[in-house]
């Protein structure tokens, strides 16, 4: 019954103690507090400022270390019994004196060796405290530091920190108990600190975080009142990165930095500075919303330090560490900006402040310089302050690199010295070509442009930004300040090409391209493209070729593409199908018209035909062309004739019956429209016998010639019919012993070429043309024929002759009655070869006579002139020769037309 009573009122001791310390635990701050464990007998106030101390609490450590020295020296006391002292801890802080926390130690009483009782029993123990949330969230730290230099010197010292992070209070209705608390280890170093790291999830950032401390040192441990947090209020983020110092375009010192990583929220910066210069000593402290502040009158020769540090911006926070100093040194002589990239026909200024020999120059006695070559106009200066100068560039020209330099350099100078320190400007030329082509199918843009055009400068990039407005294109394109980036891809032609896909067909698509440098940001003149309105077709489709029967044109014809649904023109390119075709082009402007018939020169050629299309309106780009389409040769007509012929006789002279064979040459294609499936021959007799032969495409045929008279006509036949004009060729016995040829003269011109001439004896019969032959006769060569008009009476016929060689020529009368009677000669003739050669040798003669005479009238000429120049040398001057001062040299020479003093009279 006893052993329960005292369970029961372990147990509501336990729960009280627990509800107390729950109630009364110490909201932890922002900055840092500290823990003080005093002996029983010590008042309230000492816990506030240890007894013999004063308010000046920068004599604390010096106070206790003082005795502590004292007591951990006197090491020849001992005590034979162990006493038991309790004491009180109290968390107290300078910036917040009115709020502070006592708790008798939770242990109750502590026992403690006899080596440090009386130190401890007499001043206690103290310990600086602050905690925080790093900054990425996900780590919270306590950082326990002692006050006493030497406390850990000779004696074992551990930190640990309790802690319990339960729901949030509002929602739980039990409070955690002892044992709940978990326990870590805190790393202590052998400067005095101690850091307890808690690992806290995202999700209770916002929880209260219960905790306490167990601090063992030299055999003592001491316990701290309880602790809370809501972790997101002591959030202390990393250093600001990047600390960055430059003079701005208008002369001010800009300080930017960047933010630490993983930063959730944002951050109010402090920053602090320092200038230090030969007239200027100053220092500040100001606070930053955002990521850059401005220092306003920078000096030349002067240097600056800065740092930087964040804190949460919204709700409260610890400031975080000091960034790594940072040192900007200006020069003696200060241009802003250093360098200027501009474009073409624009205006541009720079600023100087000039610091000679520890002065600075009045900005009225500054003079400008490009290039050191050029003394810019002062109408081009501006007195912006006693100090300030200012210069402006207008309208400016591309700038024209000279060797590795890319730039214009920009001097400011004293009246009486430059110093080696110049500005930049850089002038480009960013007039930049975008042309657009939307496909057939009227699915996708592309874009190209060429970076070729414009000056390259080191370290830049080229990037198209764009501007889809709803409807249209405006009249005069302008830059958006919306606009997105398009990703471009070089091709091997040096162009660059981005594609748009989907695409709205009439949306005005807003373009330029931007040249992105370290100096600034430059863009092209914009230009406005309506997808809709640079559609490049696909080629029309089903094309045909082919030569009309009868008319025989040539007739293509073709389907449109399904896009653009708008009316479409037509161009039509068509030549002769060969290795390289001359092309002759069509244009057709009917958008209904799918066909167009073309008259060709050859309708028994092949023709190769291609088309494309564009639209009507003239809008867009010309399709492809599309695949060849190739006529194909067949028969269009009948044969306009027939083919011409002669016959070879073969047989006795003596006999009526002989073998004729006749020869005719095949029918070429312009006669024979287009092709010759065979040959026949039609016969005539004086008995009235009438029959055909087909002899196929054969180009020989024998028959037996037995009558007086014997006609044939030889007709060409194609797949549409007969030719329409033939030959006929009778032979007849009669007009066989027919002469009318009185001579018949040959003589060669040359080894390719012999001339033919006849005269002719007065005769009732009218020869309607005449046959040429001419053969060989040292060879076995069939003879060749030629047939000429009844009008020529010479001929030149062009063969291979070899002058060694013995020809026969004959000279057949064709009548309409029959062959005439040949006049044939076997050798060339004498005279003629003699008379032409004496012609040649005077057309040889005469040419060198004309050259000689012209030759040498031109060398006569020229001696003369030579010899009136050498004579007139010797011709004194009458200004310098006293015995000619008294002759009148415009006196004629008498006889002569010749004055004394040269020349001639009029």
């Amino acid at each position: 019954m006893i052993c329960q009573k005292f369970c029961v009122v372990l147990l509501h001791w336990e729960f009280i103690y627990v509800i107390t310390a729950y109630n009364l635990s110490y909201p932890i701050t922002p900055w840092r507090f500290k823990l003080s464990c005093m002996p029983p007998n010590t008042t309230y106030d000492y816990f506030r400022l240890p007894a013999g101390l004063s308010k000046n609490t920068s004599d604390l450590n010096g106070h206790y270390e003082k005795a502590v020295e004292v007591k951990f020296n006197s090491s020849g006391t001992h005590f034979s019994n162990l006493s038991k002292t309790s004491f009180h801890c109290c968390f107290w802080s300078e910036q917040d004196k009115n709020s502070s926390l006592c708790a008798d130690n939770i242990e109750g009483k502590t026992f403690f060796s006899t080596v440090n009782s009386l130190v401890f029993q007499q001043i206690g123990a103290n310990w600086n405290i602050q905690c925080w949330l790093k900054g990425d969230l996900k780590l919270f730290i306590c950082n326990v530091e002692s006050l006493f230099k030497n406390q850990f010197k000779n004696y074992n010292h551990k930190v640990h920190l309790l802690y319990v992070l339960p729901e949030v209070l509002e929602d739980s209705p039990l409070v955690p108990q002892k044992g709940s608390f978990q326990i870590v280890q805190c790393n202590c170093s052998v400067h005095k600190c101690c850091e307890c790291p808690v690992s806290v999830p995202t999700a209770k950032l916002n929880d209260t975080l219960l905790m306490y401390l167990k601090i063992t040192s030299g055999g003592v441990i001491f316990q701290s009142p309880l602790m809370s947090v809501q972790p997101i209020n002591v959030v202390k983020p990393d250093p600001p990165l990047g600390l960055h110092m430059e003079i701005t375009d208008d002369g001010n010192l800009k300080i930017s930095w960047s933010s630490p990583p993983l930063v959730r929220f944002p951050l109010q910066y402090q920053v602090k500075y320092s200038e230090n210069s030969s007239t200027v000593i100053r220092e500040a402290d100001k606070i930053a919303l955002a990521t850059s502040l401005l220092v306003d009158s920078v000096h030349p020769g002067s240097s600056y330090e800065v740092q930087v540090r964040g804190k949460r911006l919204d709700g409260p926070g610890i400031w975080s560490d000091w960034s790594t100093p940072h040192v900007f040194t200006t020069q003696d002589v200060i241009y802003f900006p250093p360098k200027i990239l501009t474009s073409v026909e624009s205006n541009v200024s720079f600023h100087c402040i000039y610091k000679n020999e520890n002065k600075i120059v009045s900005s009225e006695k500054i003079v400008w310089w490009m290039n050191l070559a050029e003394k810019i106009p002062q109408s081009q200066y501006d007195v912006v302050s006693d100090h300030v100068s200012k210069v402006t560039f207008y309208n400016l020209n591309a700038t024209k690199p000279r060797g590795k330099f890319t730039y214009d350099a920009v001097y400011c100078c004293s009246e009486h010295e430059c110093h080696h320190r110049y500005a930049e400007l850089y002038v480009i030329d960013v007039n930049i070509n975008i042309s657009c082509e939307t496909d057939g199918n009227l699915t996708k843009m592309t874009c190209r442009w060429s970076p070729n055009t414009i000056q390259s400068l080191a370290g830049s990039t080229l990037q198209l930004r764009y501007y889809r407005s709803r409807l249209y294109c405006s009249d005069s394109p302008s830059i958006h300040p919306i606009s997105e980036p398009k990703d471009c891809h070089l091709q091997r032609d040096g162009f660059y090409e981005c594609i748009f896909q989907p695409i709205f067909l009439l949306s005005g698509y807003t373009m330029w391209i931007r040249i992105n440098h370290s100096l600034g940001s430059l863009d092209s003149p914009p230009t406005c493209v309506l997808p809709n309105s640079v559609v490049k077709p696909l080629p029309p489709s089903s094309v045909k070729a082919e030569i009309t029967v009868k008319t025989g044109l040539l007739k293509i014809s073709w389907e449109n593409p399904v896009f653009p649904e708008t009316n479409l023109q037509f161009q039509i390119r068509y030549g002769l199908s060969g290795k390289e075709v001359q092309w002759k082009i069509h244009e057709v402007y009917d958008a209904k018209s799918k066909s167009v018939s073309l008259p060709v020169p050859d309708i028994c050629a092949v023709y190769v035909v291609q088309v494309r299309c564009k639209r009507l309106d003239g809008l867009g780009y010309w399709s492809n062309w599309s695949s060849p389409a190739y006529t194909v040769v067949m028969d269009i007509k009948v044969p306009m004739r027939g083919p011409e012929f002669w016959r070879i006789i073969n047989g006795d002279t003596m006999k009526k019956e002989k073998n004729v064979t006749l020869l005719w040459k095949p029918l070429m294609k312009r006669d024979s429209l287009c092709s010759v499936q065979r040959y026949v021959i039609n016969h005539h007799t004086s008995l009235n016998g009438t029959w055909s032969e087909d002899v196929g495409n054969h180009t020989k045929y024998t028959f037996l010639w037995t009558e007086q008279e014997h006609t044939v006509t030889v007709l060409a036949i194609n797949s549409i019919g007969d030719s329409v004009a033939n030959l006929n060729l009778t032979f007849s016995w009669p007009m066989s012993k027919v002469n009318i040829v009185q001579s018949l003269s040959a003589y060669p011109l040359n080894s390719t070429c012999v001339i033919l001439s006849w005269m002719l004896s007065p005769s009732d019969y009218k020869p309607m043309s005449f046959i040429i032959e001419w053969k060989n006769l040292n060879e076995d060569d069939e003879i060749k024929w030629l047939r000429i008009s009844s009008s020529v009476k010479k001929c030149y016929i062009h063969d291979h002759f070899i002058p060694i060689e013995k020809y026969q020529f004959s000279l057949y009368p064709i009548f309409t009655e029959g062959v005439g009677k040949p006049k044939i000669i076997n050798s060339f003739t004498q005279d003629d070869i003699e008379k032409h050669q004496n012609d040649a040798g005077l057309y040889v003669i005469v040419p060198v006579i004309i050259s000689s005479f012209i030759l040498l009238l031109g060398t006569l000429f020229i001696s003369h002139q030579r010899m009136r120049k050498l004579i007139w040398e010797d011709v004194p001057n009458p200004k310098k020769c006293s015995w000619a001062q008294g002759l009148n040299f415009q006196k004629k020479i008498p006889g002569t037309k010749e004055l004394l003093g040269g020349g001639w009279l009029n």
